[in-house]
C-alpha cells in the first residue's frame, strides 16, 4: 500500500476532494506515528488549500494567512474567546 495502511480515495485538485484526500493522508501519519509522513502530508494539504481557495473563491494562501493572523489577534487581544 505505499506509505499508507488505509485505502484514500484520490481527489481533483482544485476540489475541495483532495483537500480531504490529504488530511486523511495526514491523519494516517498521524494514527502510524509517523512524523515525517506527517510533515510531508501536512505541505501537501496547504498545497490542496491553497489551490482550492484560488479556484473557488481568487485567493492565494497569503489571503488565507492574512485573515488567519487577524483571527489570532482578536483571540490574542480578548475580543473573541
Amino acid at each position: 500500500m505505499g506509505y499508507h495502511k488505509i485505502t484514500i480515495p484520490k481527489g481533483t485538485l482544485g476540489e475541495f476532494s483532495k483537500s480531504e484526500e490529504e488530511f486523511l493522508e495526514l491523519k494516517d501519519g498521524f494514527e502510524q506515528d509517523d512524523k515525517i509522513l506527517q510533515i510531508v502530508e501536512l505541505t501537501d494539504l496547504i498545497g490542496a488549500i491553497d489551490a482550492y481557495s484560488s479556484c473557488q473563491f481568487g485567493l492565494s494562501l497569503g489571503d488565507l494567512i492574512k485573515f488567519t493572523r487577524k483571527t489570532q489577534q482578536a483571540f490574542d487581544d480578548g475580543s473573541r474567546k
